[in-house]
């Protein structure tokens, strides 16, 4: 990592959120798609950057990622401007799509000065246009998922309540205190959120009492259920809160939106 200071809080511009957990199938992508469009039923504008290679965001908020010309990767390896690539999407957020080019960018941007601070600078440029980014990261601790630590102004980790879920948020956690330290002082971890909630079982339930203790973490509430709902969303490009108004699911993601504004 780089050794440069780390630049103040920014007192303008939308509040930052990352979305990170290096294990992949916690329903991070998801999430990210169903709080963004509880911001925006609240009014709030949000804008959802896509920062993994498989482009799973992009493809279920209804954009076709072989037909995208500019993408994130343009961003953060050529200087485009964000508002240069951003796209409208229907339930009321805009999106900075992926494309399969951006698993080049780790290996481009390596040999950069900087480069994990590539993505905060673009995000600055946003000034007051957005209220909300939230940041989709890839389920790795490479330079993508440092470019969005270091942007961020609050990290949430999806988890689902399995206990070997666990593995790896350690190594999450031990990495966030090296931006904390390193690159972005001011990064704050807003909370678990747990996600896959079988509320049947015995052990999901273990899992959850447990994981704010074993974290020292607080767990945003409700946790969110397990449902074939957030499967179906994706192939009419929307998310849940569209799609399956009134489905526990949607309404968990409401909740747990309403928490995070309360913090904001």
């Amino acid at each position: 990592m780089a050794s440069r200071t780390p630049s103040s809080r920014r007192t303008t511009g939308p509040t930052v959120l990352a979305l990170a957990n290096q294990k992949g199938g916690v329903a991070k992508t998801t999430s990210v798609a169903s709080l963004g469009a509880a911001f925006a039923e609240q009014g709030r504008r949000v804008l959802l950057v896509d920062l993994d290679p498989q482009a799973c965001l992009t493809f279920s908020l209804g954009v076709d990622p072989d037909t995208v010309e500019r993408s994130v990767h343009d961003v953060l390896t050529a200087g485009v401007g964000l508002e240069e690539v951003v796209v409208a999407c229907d339930d009321g957020v805009d999106l900075v799509p992926s494309t399969i080019d951006l698993a080049a960018a780790e290996a481009m941007l390596l040999a950069r000065p900087g480069r994990e601070y590539v993505l905060r600078t673009a995000l600055e440029g946003l000034e007051t246009a957005y209220d909300i980014v939230l940041l989709d990261c890839s389920p790795s601790l490479g330079v993508l998922t440092l470019n969005a630590l270091t942007a961020a102004d609050g990290l949430v980790v999806p988890m689902p309540c399995e206990m070997l879920s666990h593995r790896g948020v350690g190594q999450l956690l031990d990495t966030v205190a090296d931006v904390q330290r390193i690159l972005n002082r001011d990064l704050e971890v807003w909370g678990i959120l747990p996600t896959l909630f079988d509320g049947r079982s015995n052990h999901a339930r273990e899992v959850l009492a447990d994981v704010g203790e074993r974290y020292e973490l607080p767990v945003l509430e409700p946790p969110i259920p397990k449902t074939v709902r957030f499967a179906e969303a994706p192939a009419v490009g929307r998310s849940v809160l569209a799609t399956a108004r009134t489905s526990k699911g949607a309404q968990a993601y409401r909740e747990v939106a309403a928490a995070l504004l309360a913090r904001m």
